[in-house]
């Protein structure tokens, strides 16, 4: 198997090339996690649901105090990142963070955020999942649920959880124990008829394929409970990069739909 291509990235309005360039050591992303990110589907060399992905990357940062992101300086940035590598088919990641600041948790009364874009090759294979439940909890009155933070770390130990018992990735129950979502896609479910994706205020986060689905009508928002998953005649994860059927939940099957895999697919990569 050859190695990965190199791409160039873009930082603070510079292309540059991969490995050419470095974050501060104070940056509070790199020591804090203070930040924010969005990963960014690659079709036909644009950018789908950009300013689904710029709203909710201004949410963030209202919410977390954060200087408003340049979206001038951010959609330029990615044309000329997409212009550098030739990208067709892949993803940009977007990270954001308060940048550079003393030692301790008080931010610079003066924030000069750092903006870096990144780009990858290809997509992750959209192929069947099957799922156990995570012990890590998503907490739905926590603005690390609400938002795309760099603060990821019960998601990590989830799918490191998942890894360890031969699945592909976790369910995330909430503090009440129901369903939030896996540790990094939206979980769609057919219960009686209806396609159901958890609500935010169950820990869900307001992903942009789940945005897209929810306003289009194909799938409504409400509270699952693991009884109410374990009746469902077929569940999806979803996020901006991928659509996939789950076909095993701990040790319960599903049924697949590959009607309705194709319709949430046609909705979120169209």
């Amino acid at each position: 198997m050859s190695a990965p291509v190199s791409l160039p990235i873009w930082l603070n309005g510079r292309i540059l090339p991969h490995g050419g360039a470095g974050v501060d050591t104070a940056d509070r992303g790199f020591l804090l996690g203070d930040g924010l990110f969005e990963t960014m589907r690659v079709a036909g060399g644009q950018v789908r649901h950009l300013d689904r992905h710029m709203n909710r990357l201004a949410r963030g940062a209202a919410a977390i105090r954060l200087p408003p992101p340049d979206r001038t300086a951010i959609a330029v940035g990615i044309a000329a990142l997409l212009d550098a590598c030739g990208l067709q088919t892949g993803s940009l990641r977007l990270t954001c963070t308060r940048g550079v600041g003393p030692r301790g948790l008080l931010p610079p009364a003066q924030v000069s955020p750092t903006l870096l874009l990144t780009a990858a090759a290809g997509l992750p294979p959209a192929t069947p999942v099957r799922l156990v439940t995570a012990s890590y909890r998503r907490d739905g009155g926590s603005i690390l649920s609400r938002i795309k933070s760099l603060n990821y770390l019960p998601s990590i130990l989830s799918r490191m959880e998942a890894a360890e018992q031969g699945a592909d990735d976790a369910i995330m129950l909430n503090h009440a124990g129901f369903v939030a979502e896996t540790s990094a896609s939206t979980l769609v479910a057919c219960i009686d008829g209806q396609a159901v994706t958890p609500p935010v205020s169950d820990g869900a986060l307001p992903g942009t394929a789940r945005g897209v689905l929810v306003d289009a009508g194909i799938v409504q928002v409400g509270r699952i409970s693991p009884a109410l998953l374990r009746q469902a005649t077929a569940v999806f994860t979803l996020n901006s990069l991928s659509v996939r059927e789950v076909v095993e939940w701990d040790g319960v099957a599903f049924p697949r739909r590959p009607d309705l895999l194709a319709t949430l697919r046609a909705a979120c990569q169209g």
